[in-house]
């Protein structure tokens, strides 16, 4: 297997497991990181933006949008098999916390399809404004185009998942106005606002360590 195909397969399941174990932890549970109050599941999320934002640079626009598209089945796959389990018949006497199991599945259910929702908005979002800056800087600024089509689709990602949680009731008893959500969701914003900052020298590492290996497969693949 080619180096460009090994690093793809690399890149292409830093995305998923983030995706996955992000939407798992959701907001089952939320958490004081540096002062704010996030979801568990927010520490995940960065890690889909920055795999994102490689594979845009390093394969280009189509390959990145294939992938949201792979995220979100995927998504579709872990809720069926929730389901499945869900409406299994209980093994009498041999399980020892199904109470556990009921109790997670029915707040996650919600959480799940919250997070598909704003998934597909926000990696759509994020990868479109990424080749769109990197066609009107005509491929230069490469920290400006990985900082701006983060920060703008964490933001519709951080508003439309809270914001579905919220109308569905699914969130703590302390939000419980529009104030409370607001107050949430800017300051899980700002936590990712301030890790898509910090992953710029990492994105800069990636692109200048990686992108001559994977030019040179691809144009002797061609």
């Amino acid at each position: 297997m080619e180096f460009k195909e090994k690093l793809f397969l690399l890149l292409s399941s830093i995305f998923l497991t983030s995706l996955v174990v992000g939407n798992i932890i959701g907001t089952t549970k939320f958490v004081n990181v540096f002062g704010l109050t996030v979801p568990a599941g927010t520490l995940a999320y960065p890690f889909t933006f920055l795999a994102t934002d490689l594979i845009c640079e390093l394969y280009g626009k189509k390959r990145a949008q294939v992938l949201v598209w792979v995220g979100f089945s995927m998504n579709f796959f872990m809720l069926g098999l929730m389901m499945l389990g869900h409406y299994l018949k209980d093994a009498s006497g041999v399980s020892g916390a199904t109470s556990t199991f009921e109790s997670v599945y029915g707040f996650m259910i919600g959480n799940v399809i919250a997070s598909m929702f704003a998934y597909l908005v926000a990696q759509s979002v994020d990868v479109k404004l990424f080749h769109f800056w990197k066609h009107l800087t005509k491929g230069k600024h490469l920290w400006l185009r990985n900082n701006l089509s983060t920060v703008v689709s964490q933001l519709v990602d951080t508003t439309a998942i809270l914001s579905v949680l919220y109308i569905a009731n699914n969130l703590g008893d302390s939000v419980r106005t529009i104030s409370d959500l607001i107050s949430l969701i800017i300051a899980s914003y700002l936590f990712k606002f301030c890790i898509a900052l910090l992953d710029t020298p990492l994105f800069y590492i990636g692109v200048w360590g990686l992108k001559d290996r994977v030019s040179r497969d691809l144009v002797l693949e061609s």
